[in-house]
């Protein structure tokens, strides 16, 4: 008799993990087949995309390559993109894979599935914005990421020679102050001091002048008011021009155009500004919002059909009253232990529980610098306000915590210790 087959769609922070547990309980005991699919061949945990766009997170110590990985954990992967859903043959179609030259290296295929669970997550959203697909980086994947740090290292090196100046200072303008402008924000200066440290530039911090805009009335409008202050009057010590209220209306090679015609003359431009589900889900034939969001209930199962699941920044969720899920790493994770228990309950037979979004708190690090936040915001009527040293390592324990769904206890101490030794034997930054 054969086993049922989950293919999971998408290797996000919380498709990894959800593979990864079904692997071990249902996979290596072979009472299901488990099978994750990715466009990418190596995995990087995406609230960190803005330290691999400074360097100051190397993608290639950090990456997780899918096919080992797999292995190890009892789920088979197979790259590709999804591009075509047949729900009545219960299939599901791979996109041809190409080379960098544009010639095809595996050609179209189908994958059959009993139960299909869609995590692609979000792409940067620039809301027909004039000039930004063009002139402005996103950092929606490693590639983008990387694409971003070397056109940094290249500006950089070109303030080098006076002639080659295109403004008095170093300027980059992000647009967006949610919490990845303004980690990338505070991430420019800290990359800034260590470049300048190893003689790769002669700019100090001084030198650096970074834009954030934001429409919205303050920085990190999704977060409490004291954390945006907080935040707020962090950066603006650290150097960055603030600009709360003002809308962007255009981007060009050279600048970053507002609704009141000023002109913000940038080296770099990035758009972090909102953020929408990939749009060809509005072409698989399921319900979906305006920003192309998967429609689910409150099991996680699409409007449309029991047998698909979605999670994450891709799906929407209801919440108590009118409220959704809101698309944080925290919910992905959650909704990942939530799915990878009714997807055993599926299995069996017995009723699929509903999910509750449970706030845990936010934290924003500054990079080195500060660390702000609060936590236990939902658990109870109160939340505690951290800052410093406390905050810091409460961020940094989100990333373990990560690591440990993904690779045990044992393996994340092991990588613990050996992060702690590639601070001694290896610059603090990608420099190449």
């Amino acid at each position: 008799m054969s086993v049922p087959r989950i293919v999971v769609v998408g290797g996000g922070a919380g498709g990894l993990e959800l593979v990864t547990r079904l692997g071990r309980r249902l996979g290596r005991r072979g009472k299901a087949e488990i099978v994750l699919v990715d466009r990418n061949s190596t995995h990087i945990w995406k609230p960190l995309l803005h330290e691999v766009a400074t360097g100051a997170l190397d993608s290639g110590l950090d990456e997780i390559a899918y096919q080992g990985h797999a292995r190890a954990h009892g789920y088979q992967f197979q790259r590709g993109t999804l591009c075509g859903l047949d729900r009545e043959a219960r299939t599901l179609t791979l996109a041809p894979i190409l080379d960098d030259d544009g010639v095809e290296v595996l050609p179209s295929r189908t994958l059959p599935y009993d139960e299909l669970v869609i995590a692609i997550g979000s792409v940067s959203n620039d809301f027909g914005t004039p000039g930004v697909a063009e002139h402005c980086h996103f950092l929606d994947s490693p590639h983008q990421a990387e694409a971003f740090r070397r056109d940094m290292l290249n500006v950089f090196l070109r303030y080098n020679a006076p002639q080659q100046h295109r403004n008095p200072r170093m300027a980059v303008g992000i647009v967006g102050a949610g919490a990845t402008g303004v980690e990338l924000a505070a991430e420019l200066y800290d990359a800034s001091q260590m470049l300048n440290s190893y003689g790769f530039t002669p700019l100090e911090s001084e030198q650096l002048e970074v834009h954030l805009i934001e429409a919205a009335p303050d920085i990190l409008p999704a977060l409490p008011d004291r954390i945006s202050r907080a935040v707020h009057a962090e950066l603006e010590r650290l150097g960055v021009r603030v600009h709360v209220a003002t809308r962007v209306t255009e981007v060009d090679p050279s600048a970053i155009v507002t609704a009141s015609g000023e002109r913000i003359e940038t080296d770099l431009s990035v758009w972090a500004a909102g953020i929408k589900a990939p749009a060809f889900l509005s072409e698989l034939g399921l319900a979906t919002e305006h920003n192309h969001r998967l429609k689910v209930d409150a099991t996680l199962q699409s409007v449309d059909d029991p047998h698909i699941f979605a999670f994450g920044d891709c799906a929407s969720c209801p919440q108590a009253g009118d409220a959704t899920v809101p698309p944080r790493a925290q919910a992905a994770h959650q909704q990942a232990n939530r799915l990878y228990r009714n997807l055993l309950a599926r299995l069996d037979g017995k009723p699929l529980k509903p999910f509750v979004f449970r706030d845990r708190g936010s934290l924003i690090s500054l990079a080195h610098f500060d660390a702000i936040g609060s936590l236990m915001r939902g658990a109870s009527a109160r939340s505690l306000f951290i800052e410093g040293h406390l905050a810091k390592f409460f961020y940094s324990s989100l990333y373990r915590m990560h690591q440990r769904a993904i690779h045990g206890s044992l393996k994340t101490a092991l990588m613990v210790v050996v992060d702690g030794l590639n601070r001694f034997l290896k610059p603090r930054m990608k420099l190449h």
